[in-house]
């Protein structure tokens, strides 16, 4: 269920667009309802997102399953999103995901027992000159390597302390 606090922020993004066009409003509307449900989407909530738009559930659950940004499944404190497209593949991401999934003992789609880090392959994460690359929630970390890699885990566990 959307919390009256996000039905409010979804009010005064929706009001930024014209009456007879509530759905152009999806994308930002999706984030925010997804940001409350701790990184991901039920299909209850898209639903209630496509009751509040005004069009049907299968348009919300259409746009949720074409963009790797929303998520269906739940996932770790630190969500991990390895570029996967041309630029990144040719500077390593592919050896970048293998050495990812190695240091977590996960597979891409997976996340750590400890809930701690979920790892996904994405598609362009418009970063091409710095890759390879990876966003980990909002955070982007570029022109990776083992080396930069390590850090990067490391400080997020000690963050998570």
């Amino acid at each position: 269920m959307i919390s009256e606090t996000a039905k409010k922020q979804i009010g005064e993004t929706v009001s930024r667009y014209p009456e007879d066009q509530k759905r152009s409003a999806l994308l930002p509307v999706l984030h925010i309802v997804q940001y409350e449900n701790n990184g991901h989407l039920t299909e209850a909530l898209m639903t209630e997102v496509a009751e509040i738009l005004e069009i049907s559930p299968l348009q919300v659950y259409e746009v949720v399953t074409f963009y790797t940004m929303y998520n269906r499944n739940p996932v770790g404190k630190y969500h991990i999103q390895v570029c996967r497209t041309l630029p990144c593949a040719l500077m390593g991401a592919e050896k970048l995901v293998s050495y990812l999934e190695e240091k977590l003992g996960i597979g891409c789609g997976e996340t750590t027992p400890d809930r701690l880090f979920t790892l996904t392959e994405v598609e362009c994460l418009a970063s091409c000159g710095t890759a390879p690359m990876m966003q980990i929630n909002e955070d982007y970390y570029e022109n990776l390597n083992k080396n930069k890699v390590d850090k990067i885990l490391e400080e997020l566990r000690q963050k998570a302390k």
